[in-house]
């Protein structure tokens, strides 16, 4: 796919807002402008970059193929071959990354995101998988150098999760994992197995844009908000005070209830963060629905019924549906070393989009 006529695009257009920035009239009152244009920029100056860093990463495949071309010595092959590996590796990312950065940005790019984790079927040993995703992205998100906020977390006495809701924030976070929702399948010997038998169990797993105030506004007299009082562990005085709080939009009859906090107020914060993202994400869904009738193929729509992908724990692999992606290495990944993985679904992702923007 030759994609220079979209890079001279947006190379031109990055020099077009590096003028409309330089040149903004700070008294004026439209700041939100600015920041539009600062995202733009930003985004762009990405595509700059990863672009040349493509480039040159091409100029020394083509080093190296020369030099595997002309050179006899064994032990010198066997360098050239791992920088070749290396190299076609780093090719592959950043060109996933190029085609990213060239489609148009999604409307949830650059916003922070709410996980949700919860066990479906299997019982106690979807729960303890449903621990194990949620420490792999809390892993992840700690190799990236993002920001975690555990909202809501509710155990299994055996340890695993029956309900784990958290936060993200920072640079991409969005980008990289709004492709993690739906059913995670797993294959392994449960430790409460006693006759090694491999039990197939599944978790959903729901990633949604945190939505701002600016994003949705709720109006009072949509919400009903009822208080209750706090039930399950918690310490003194978890069962003696009204400070759980459900918060219920009226017109989509969606509900979403807080008890992890003592404080009424702070429970109130968390049910309304949790259900600004679920309306924010049933509207883009409804949007993407509508919109898909005009495209030639949907693959990997990204439903919560949707079963994304396998962990086959006895055979070390991980196995994306969507993506025909197969992976020796489920040891790693679930340690949070996704970088990998997650490349090569952006990457086959961002080269569908690009074919249907071509209509090709």
């Amino acid at each position: 796919m030759n994609l220079s006529s979209f890079i001279d695009k947006a190379l031109l257009r990055l020099h077009e807002l590096e003028a409309a920035i330089a040149a903004f009239d700070f008294s004026s009152a439209d700041q939100k402008r600015y920041h539009q244009l600062n995202q733009e920029y930003q985004k762009l100056k990405r595509l700059q970059t990863t672009w040349h860093d493509l480039q040159e990463t091409r100029r020394e495949l083509e080093e190296c193929e020369g030099l595997k071309q002309e050179s006899e010595d064994e032990e010198f092959m066997q360098l050239v071959e791992a920088d070749l590996q290396r190299l076609y590796e780093q090719e592959k990312k950043l060109d996933g990354e190029l085609k990213t950065l060239i489609l148009p940005a999604h409307a949830n790019e650059g916003k922070d995101i709410i996980i949700e984790i919860r066990p479906a079927t299997g019982g106690d040993e979807a729960g303890l998988f449903a621990a194990d995703l949620a420490r792999m992205y809390l892993r992840y998100a700690e190799i990236k150098g993002w920001k975690s906020e555990i909202i809501e977390s509710v155990e299994t006495p055996l340890g695993g999760l029956k309900d784990c809701t958290f936060s993200l924030r920072g640079d991409e976070v969005w980008s990289m994992l709004h492709f993690e929702s739906g059913v995670h399948r797993v294959q392994r010997v449960p430790s409460t197995e006693t006759q090694g038998r491999v039990h197939t169990s599944t978790v959903t797993v729901a990633v949604m844009a945190e939505a701002a105030e600016v994003d949705l506004e709720l109006k009072s007299e949509d919400l009903r908000v009822d208080v209750f009082r706090a039930s399950g562990h918690g310490g003194q005085g978890v069962n003696t005070t009204d400070s759980a709080v459900r918060v219920t939009h009226i017109p989509s009859g969606l509900s979403v209830a807080s008890q992890t906090e003592r404080s009424q107020h702070r429970n109130k914060e968390i049910a309304m963060r949790i259900l600004r993202a679920r309306l924010l994400e049933e509207m883009q869904a409804a949007e993407d629905a509508k919109n898909a009738a005009d495209r030639r193929s949907q693959v990997g729509s990204g439903e919560r019924s949707e079963r994304i992908r396998t962990y086959n724990f006895p055979q070390n692999r991980v196995s994306d549906h969507r993506y025909d992606i197969t992976l020796y290495d489920l040891e790693n990944i679930i340690q949070g070393e996704m970088d990998f993985l997650l490349s090569e679904i952006r990457s086959i992702d961002a080269n569908r989009r690009l074919l249907e923007e071509l209509n090709i």
